[in-house]
């Protein structure tokens, strides 16, 4: 059971990893305005930014309960 946790743990880490990086960046301020403002402007995908976000509160919420579980199995 506990190596079934750990499996589950490693997996649901490596996806709030990438969920994270996979996040456009949401930068303001004067290098925002300069840089990349107008691309944000008229080529964000909406959709995908909704679903990453999504994706990342579950996989969040998944560590930090087979974190929990994890530590109550093994103390």
């Amino acid at each position: 059971m506990t190596l079934a946790l750990n499996i589950i743990f490693l997996i649901a880490s490596i996806g709030l990893i990438a969920s994270v990086l996979l996040q456009s960046s949401k930068s303001s301020g004067l290098s925002g305005s300069l840089g990349g403002g107008s691309q944000t402007m008229f080529g964000k995908k909406k959709g995908i930014e909704d679903f990453l976000s999504k994706l990342t509160i579950v996989f969040a919420v998944l560590f930090v309960v087979l974190a929990i579980a994890l530590t109550s199995l093994i103390a």
